[in-house]
């Protein structure tokens, strides 16, 4: 069975390429089906792509009588992947703020699959705020973005807009498709979010973690192909539909979902920031305001080590929120806890870690190999994290077990 792939075409001037990747597409054997917005309408004709394709094109306006009456819908069915190329400012805002007024923005409002943007513009356009506002909305979401690249424009300016290559483009589709079926049949749980332990019916204990990491970690699972179960506790952030949630606010409601689930999985992403403390004697009614106040705080059980006296052949990653010697603690945590992998993160840092978009981070793999991504938003920095957990799934754990 063929993959199914839509191509979105936009009104830039440089939708005459997007016939070239059309046809590279179906010669790499993919079922391609275009959708085209007015303005790109203009520039390159329906029929061009009808011929490259094979498919009929979707276009802009409504539907005719007779005709399918919901494209956008049947468009999107069964997609494996959306490529907008060349995606213009306009597609991308209305992308990124959920307007649906044509065929290409609905059915990137309707699909599932992933998308893949490959922006073309003039250079200013690019670098206005608001664009560059709208394209990190989109990465937040787990769109993925290519280029553009520097060279000659349209308007005869030299600068950063030009669409990328097509060979380049053919890249990211390729890797795409491969990695949508690496997890397949495989049962993952990720934890996310910060837990939160009640002093009373009004108060907590709580910590700054939003759950933006855990959350884009389990969409990159589910895209990928993957039975994902996220245990959540506080999150601060949106959790789309296609994720199936259980909510779990104290560390022991956590403890208890992940053990429950833990020998059917085949591999736990432990992303939440679980809290080591609780309070010992939880007051029934609202404690009033005094001078001072002492709690009587007890530890937590572990979580990660609970589920090593579980583990038989699961993967099992851990996270590190450090302040302070970050790798060197990662590493010690990962022994401690005997740990397939650890992602370590300075969170003293106000532009990355608990709340930020972005993550820069260290990667410490049981075989002592360290990987250092550079400063990327949370969805890409996801990617990365899962590349290395299919890479681990297949084998044993290292000591043989």
């Amino acid at each position: 069975m063929k993959d199914k792939v839509i191509l979105g075409v936009s009104g830039s001037i440089s939708a005459y390429k997007a016939a070239d990747l059309s046809m590279r597409m179906k010669e790499m054997g993919l079922e391609v089906h275009v959708v085209m917005t007015a303005a790109a309408e203009k520039l390159i004709t329906p029929l061009t792509f009808e011929a490259l394709t094979g498919n009929p094109v979707t276009c802009s306006g409504m539907p005719e009588p007779g005709k399918d009456p919901m494209p956008h819908i049947t468009v999107s069915r069964g997609a494996s992947l959306v490529v907008v190329a060349p995606a213009t400012a306009n597609v991308i805002g209305k992308a990124a703020n959920g307007i649906a007024d044509d065929s290409l923005t609905s059915i990137l409002l309707a699909s599932n699959a992933r998308v893949i943007f490959a922006p073309a513009m003039n250079t200013e356009m690019y670098n206005k705020p608001v664009v560059q506002e709208n394209i990190k909305k989109l990465q937040d979401q787990g769109g993925f973005f290519i280029g553009p690249t520097t060279g000659t424009l349209a308007c005869g300016d030299e600068g950063l807009g030009k669409l990328s290559d097509v060979d380049d483009i053919m890249v990211v589709v390729k890797k795409f498709l491969r990695l949508k079926r690496d997890l397949a049949g495989k049962k993952i749980i990720v934890s996310a979010g910060g837990t939160r332990e009640p002093i009373d019916p009004v108060r907590f204990l709580g910590n700054r973690s939003s759950g933006k990491m855990g959350v884009a970690i389990a969409n990159e699972a589910v895209k990928r192909g993957a039975d994902v179960t996220m245990i959540a506790g506080a999150l601060e952030t949106h959790v789309s539909d296609d994720l199936e949630v259980i909510r779990a606010f104290t560390a022991d409601a956590m403890l208890e979902e992940i053990e429950s689930r833990f020998p059917g999985c085949h591999c736990l992403i432990m992303a939440a920031a679980v809290g080591d403390y609780k309070v010992r004697n939880v007051a029934n009614n609202k404690i009033k305001k005094m001078d001072s106040l002492l709690l009587d705080l007890e530890k937590n059980t572990d979580i990660l080590s609970q589920m090593e006296k579980l583990r038989k052949e699961q993967i099992v990653v851990g996270f590190a929120a450090e302040t302070e010697r970050a790798v060197e603690n990662g590493k010690e945590k990962l022994l401690k806890k005997n740990l397939h992998m650890i992602v370590v993160n300075d969170v003293s840092r106000k532009d990355i870690g608990f709340g930020a978009d972005d993550n820069e981070v260290t990667i410490i793999m049981r075989s002592g190999d360290e990987i250092t991504p550079n400063k990327v938003p949370k969805a890409e920095l996801a990617e990365i994290i899962i590349d290395k957990v299919v890479e681990l799934l297949p084998g044993k754990f290292v000591d043989g077990r």
